[in-house]
């Protein structure tokens, strides 16, 4: 996934300086290499390049080898299987000029799946308040130099990108307009292993940092709106219904740091 990731980067139409850092954090497959074969592509752009090659996993710990290497106060964090929009970069640049902290992301879309269960699971995902409310930030978040400055070094928690767009107050988050590839993981076991993930994140953020709760402007998915949803995506309602009772089932089992594919 990191060659259409960077081919995407470096597609963008922002005309500014740029220095990307790609932090394989223990990666066992040929991504180092790969990153590191755009290198001339980026120097012919004139823009920084540097891949770091990690010996351990863990995203906190990949976040801040990055942020110890970037230079620059606009810090736009990715993962390696978003794919950004040409106009996207430029975007967020501008969005985040501005001397009061900021959050920002692009709109975010879910390409059509491999697999018929993530295909029905998307159909309903989309329709959660989490996606349809505010600016959620899916793979994909930036921050300016005093937003950034709100926390020292990532912590060692799961969810690294809620902790991020918690740090902001909903009137601190801004949306651009400018789409964004953010694929689902594929497959029963894999939506219900990154699915139990996501909620322990959300537990371990709620005990280890209660006061960021507050920023949380997510609205509730009340019956009306959940029937209305499984109308429009009756396979989807049941998958995802299934998988929220499957994580019920297994919540127990470990879920620290593991890799979403």
């Amino acid at each position: 996934m990191i060659g259409p990731c960077l081919r995407a980067v470096l597609e963008s139409d922002h005309d500014g300086p740029v220095q990307c850092v790609v932090v394989a954090n223990g990666c066992t497959d040929d991504t180092v290499a790969k990153a590191r074969a755009k290198a001339a592509d980026f120097a012919a752009r004139g823009w920084e390049f540097e891949v770091l090659d990690l010996p351990e996993g863990g995203k906190p710990g990949a976040l801040n080898a990055g942020d110890a290497a970037a230079l620059h106060p606009v810090r736009i964090y990715l993962d390696a299987d978003v794919e950004i929009s040409p106009a996207l970069m430029g975007g967020l640049v501008t969005m985040l000029d501005r001397p009061d902290a900021a959050y920002a992301s692009g709109r975010v879309t879910i390409p059509r799946a491999r697999t018929w269960v993530t295909r029905a699971y998307a159909r309903f995902y989309r329709q959660v308040p989490f996606m349809t409310h505010g600016v959620p930030g899916c793979g994909l978040f930036a921050v300016n130099a005093a937003g950034r400055a709100r926390w020292g070094d990532w912590p060692g928690i799961i969810s690294d990108d809620t902790f991020a767009r918690l740090n902001f107050a909903p009137q601190e988050r801004h949306g651009v307009d400018a789409p964004y590839s953010w694929p689902l993981v594929e497959g029963w076991d894999a939506l219900v292993r990154v699915r139990r993930r996501q909620n322990a994140g959300v537990d371990e953020l709620a005990r280890s940092h209660p006061a960021l709760m507050a920023n949380d402007d997510k609205p509730r998915f009340g019956p009306g709106a959940v029937l209305a949803a499984a109308l429009k995506a009756p396979a989807g309602f049941a998958v995802y219904g299934a998988v929220a009772l499957a994580v019920r089932a297994t919540r127990n089992r470990a879920t620290g740091w593991s890799r979403g594919r």
